[in-house]
């Protein structure tokens, strides 16, 4: 059982920066590919970015490719995304996941199995 643990959502203005961070209660982190998704109201969740485990490759939605940058530490079992250059069009609740173990990372929510709580990102314009 993989548990996450979402924080530094926040309320920020338009072209500033977050950093959320996401913690993980496995001991394997590493074989663990993680993602960040995002959900605004009225909308379906959407992937934001994604990376694997040990290599640490990345991949981002192209909405937020140049301004987002998704980072891990094994050592520490947590997951981080760096946001930058925000605007209002990027207003939701971020959920980091993780699929199966040894899973390859995939961009539908259907393809992840653990998910946190969520944290609320406000841009105001």
């Amino acid at each position: 059982q993989v548990q996450l643990v979402e924080s530094g959502g926040g309320l920020v203005q338009a072209g500033g920066s977050l950093r959320l961070s996401c913690a993980a209660s496995v001991r394997t982190f590493s074989t663990y590919a993680m993602a960040w998704f995002r959900q605004a109201p009225g909308k379906e969740r959407e992937f934001v970015a994604h990376i694997t485990g040990s290599s640490g490759r990345r991949y981002y939605a192209d909405s937020v490719k140049g301004r987002f940058t998704i980072s891990r530490d094994n050592a520490k079992n947590t997951v981080y995304l760096q946001m930058n250059s925000l605007t209002s069009e990027d207003t939701a609740v971020y959920y980091c996941a993780a699929p199966y173990q040894y899973s390859a990372p995939r961009t539908s929510p259907d393809d992840f199995h653990y998910w946190g709580q969520g944290t609320q990102v406000t841009v105001s314009s």
